[in-house]
Formats: structure tokens, C-alpha cells, sequence
């Protein structure tokens, strides 16, 4: 015997609420295994990989590739061997006429099974820790019908029965009430590729009559409404005049959390920045005999790594600037600890994973961590955790070809340290009129916690350890 389970987009982190489907590893009528993984997500700080909780036969995907989908929605259904003592509750979803669980109550096909007895047989493995937290999330009211039931070709209250006997709770009764779009019940068939091209150029698979095997659709149907689409944008006229094409970029994942990050953090704490322009010629001359060295062969070895060295020694130094602002406590909390933020400007948007203990690592330590956490960042592979507890950060707007910023402080964070772009300029030396190599440094402060003093003696710190690399070692 089998029985058909859907698996539902569990909450992967504190409080998600949703995730957007990147690609299905798996399709339907493919085999999987416990802990294979069957789909990324991209959640609100990074892209994550989610396994499969049972063995058994994909038979449907509920949910394509671009699309929202709010976590505790069955996202795929796959045909598992039923056990005697499984419960008789289906997880094939229930009928209009059934009622709807409570706001915060877990499902019953994701609650835990039961220990197995040494009398009962064993259950159908399943993977733990998958399930959504009664009190974890908070999900939003649906004015319309899901998309997603839509497009799985399930059962929604379009019609409801009005009598006295009629079980539809009240709340199937005003979604019935409700007006749905026609949207096609059955999921485009196309293959990954050119639903990703799809997503791409903005064109709804479900509005595409397809020409392909099967009525399936091609690259080229995608393409010719794409290509009707544009010509029709360019048409457009008001008063008479021309006003150009637009495009909307739908803000989600990564860049939808950064938005409300950065708003958030611009208008919670009081942010003061300040410039201080260094010649840093004896730094890039420690550089190239650094790229030397044995201990660093296979590393890309940067002026971010003096810039990392010579911040966490301001730290040492200077431990407040390292600390946070707890407003319900009406306390600042100082950490001993330093988990070191670089921003990166990845595909899928802005984001700063740290480095953990920074403070606590070697030279070429700090640089193998640097060069891993970019790497991984860049790559869209950065977990929740890389992206979790940084307590200050450094962004290198010099990589763009720019000389300074106003860098916005990191949620919870008291400073941010902006390094530029380091070009030769005509700079004084004993008297003297000669070209060095300079940059300029740009430090953002919570100015709650950090005064006009302390900013200063921070920000000229690290300028004096990055014109002389000596007094790195003579103050650590």
C-alpha cells in the first residue's frame, strides 16, 4: 500500500514567513530518498537547500520555479509506502467543505510520529525537524485564492452550500464570496530552462497556449509573446509624447529583506559618519610581501585584510564601538567578541556574512575566512548562520572605483567602516610634495552609544595602523 504526503515550506529560519521556489532538483515520477535534496529556496537572507523527508515517487510539484510561496503551503506531493500503523488522516488536502485549521495550529500531517513500539513496526522514515512552529510565524490574510492551490489543480470554495445542514465553516463561506481570477487549473508543462526564461522576461507560463510535444511550451512560444510585450511598452503615448519602456522588478528574498533592513536601521538609530583620507603606501608594500609568503600561497590576498586587521585592533582598543543598542532593557550591550561583517554585493542582492571570532583568528586565518565567506557569499550559498550575529562590518566600496560613502549601519550594530578606493595622490612627505598611494576611510556610528570622541578615536586608529602595518602588531 502507499500513501500520498505533501510536504509543506517549512520555517528554515526565526520567523519566515515565506520563501520563493529558485529550482526543483527533482520532477514528477523521479525517486527520492531521505535527506536528497529535492528544491531551493531563497528566503529572506539567503538561498537555502531543502531534503527530502521521505522515500518514495514524486507525483507532483505544487509550486514553479519564481513563485511566493508562504511557509506551512504543501510545496510538493510525493507517494511514500504506508505502514499499518500510520493514522488514517490524509495528507492529500482536504475538500472546501472541511474546516480550515486554526490561526498558529500545526497541521496534523506535520506533527512528530509517535516512538516506535517494539511491538509495532517500524514507520516510514521521515526527516526531523521539519515542521512549522505554532508560534514561530505569523501568517498574512489572503484576500484572494492562492495561486499556488490554483495552479495545483486543487479544490477551492467556488461554490458553497448555503442550508442549515451544510458543514462549510464561515470562513469557506467568504472565500467562496471571494472573486477568482481565471486562471488555468492545470500547471504549464514546459521543462526547467524555459520556465527559468519565463521568470526571466516576465511571461506567465499559465497564459501560453504551447506548441511543443504534448502542448507543452517551448523557448520559442516564451519568446514571440515576450517580443509582443515589448513592442507594445514601446506604443506607449501620453500627451502626445513618447514616455519610454518600463520594467517592474518584483522585490523579494534577499533584496526584499535588505530594503527593510537598511529602513529599518536608517530610521531606529541616529547615524553620524565620519571621512579620514590615509596614505596607505606602506600597507600595499606589506601587501605584495604578504602574497609571498608561504603561509598564504593559494590565497587571494587583499587590502581588505589590513583594512579587517587594523579595525579589530581598534576594537581591542576601543570595545564600545563593538556593542548594541537594547532599547527594551534600556541597556548597551558590549560584545567581547568580535563576528566581523563584510557586505558583498551578491547576485540576489546585498548582503554581510561575518566572519565568526574574528578577533580570535591568525593573519593568514583571517584571510582564509575572508576569502571562503566571499566566495560562498557570491555563490548564493551563504547560510542563515554566515548571515546571523555580526557585531560590526566593513564594506570596500573601493572594488567599485569609488572613494567613500555614508554606509547605513547593519541591523544591531554600532559602526560600519566604508573603505575606498586606493589611487595615487599628491601628498606632503617630510616637507616635500610626492605621489602616494591614499584611500579614504568612512565610519558610520550609532551615536546613541558612540560620541564624536570615541568615533574619532576609532576611525584614527585604524588610518594610523594602515599608514604604519607596525603599530598592528605593537597594539594587538
Amino acid at each position: 500500500m502507499t500513501e500520498l504526503k505533501e510536504f509543506k515550506l517549512p520555517d528554515v529560519g526565526e520567523g519566515l514567513t515565506e520563501a520563493d521556489i529558485v529550482a526543483w532538483h527533482v520532477k514528477p515520477g523521479d525517486q527520492v530518498e531521505v535527506n536528497q535534496i529535492i528544491v531551493e529556496i531563497e528566503t529572506a537572507k539567503a538561498v537555502v537547500e531543502l531534503p527530502s523527508p521521505w522515500d518514495g515517487t514524486v507525483t507532483r510539484l505544487l509550486a514553479e520555479e519564481g513563485q511566493t510561496v508562504d511557509v506551512g503551503v504543501p510545496i510538493i506531493a510525493i507517494e511514500v509506502a504506508a505502514s499499518p500503523d500510520f493514522s488514517e488522516r490524509s495528507a492529500v488536502p482536504a475538500p472546501a467543505t472541511e474546516s480550515a485549521p486554526a490561526a498558529g495550529q500545526v497541521p496534523s500531517d506535520l506533527a512528530p510520529p509517535d516512538k516506535p513500539q517494539p511491538d509495532k513496526p517500524q514507520r516510514q522514515a521521515v526527516l526531523v525537524g521539519y515542521g512549522v512552529k505554532a508560534s514561530s510565524t505569523t501568517r498574512r490574510a489572503r484576500k484572494t485564492v492562492p495561486a499556488i492551490a490554483v495552479a495545483a489543480g486543487r479544490p477551492e470554495t467556488a461554490e458553497v452550500p448555503t442550508g442549515p445542514q451544510s458543514p462549510v465553516p464561515a470562513v469557506s463561506a467568504v472565500r467562496a464570496a471571494t472573486p477568482v481570477p481565471a486562471v488555468s487549473a492545470a500547471r504549464a508543462l514546459a521543462k526547467p530552462p524555459v520556465r527559468r526564461l519565463a521568470k526571466d522576461l516576465g511571461v506567465s507560463l499559465a497564459e501560453l497556449a504551447g506548441t511543443g510535444p504534448g502542448g507543452s511550451v517551448t523557448r520559442d512560444d516564451v519568446q514571440r509573446v515576450a517580443g509582443d510585450t515589448t513592442a507594445r511598452s514601446v506604443s506607449v503615448v501620453e500627451n502626445g509624447a513618447r514616455t519610454g519602456r518600463e520594467e517592474r522588478i518584483p522585490v523579494r528574498g534577499v533584496r526584499k529583506h535588505m530594503a527593510t533592513a537598511m529602513v529599518s536601521s536608517a530610521f531606529s538609530a541616529p547615524h553620524v559618519t565620519e571621512f579620514l583620507q590615509v596614505d596607505v603606501t606602506e600597507t600595499m608594500a606589506a601587501l605584495r610581501r604578504v602574497r609571498d609568503l608561504p603561509e598564504y600561497a593559494g590565497i587571494r590576498v587583499s587590502p581588505l585584510l589590513f583594512v579587517a586587521r587594523a579595525l579589530l585592533a581598534a576594537v581591542a582598543r576601543h570595545p564600545l564601538i563593538n556593542s548594541s543598542w537594547d532599547g527594551d532593557a534600556e541597556e548597551i550591550v558590549v560584545k567581547h567578541y568580535v563576528n566581523l561583517g563584510i557586505a558583498v554585493a551578491a547576485e540576489r542582492g546585498l548582503i554581510v556574512p561575518n566572519v565568526k571570532d574574528a578577533d580570535a583568528l591568525t593573519l593568514p586565518g583571517l584571510a582564509r575566512s575572508l576569502q571562503a565567506l566571499s566566495e560562498t557569499a557570491r555563490a548564493g550559498k551563504a547560510t542563515p548562520a554566515d548571515l546571523a550575529g555580526g557585531t560590526i562590518t566593513i564594506t570596500n566600496v573601493g572594488v567599485f572605483g569609488v572613494d567613500s560613502g555614508t554606509p547605513i549601519l547593519s541591523p544591531g550594530e554600532t559602526a560600519i567602516l566604508a573603505f575606498g578606493q586606493v589611487k595615487d595622490t599628491p601628498w606632503v612627505v617630510d616637507g616635500q610634495l610626492a605621489v602616494r598611494q591614499a584611500c579614504t576611510l568612512s565610519l558610520s556610528f550609532d551615536h546613541r552609544i558612540v560620541d564624536g570622541a570615541l568615533g574619532s578615536a576609532v576611525l584614527r586608529d585604524v588610518g594610523s595602523m594602515l599608514e604604519d602595518p607596525i603599530r598592528i602588531l605593537a597594539w594587538t
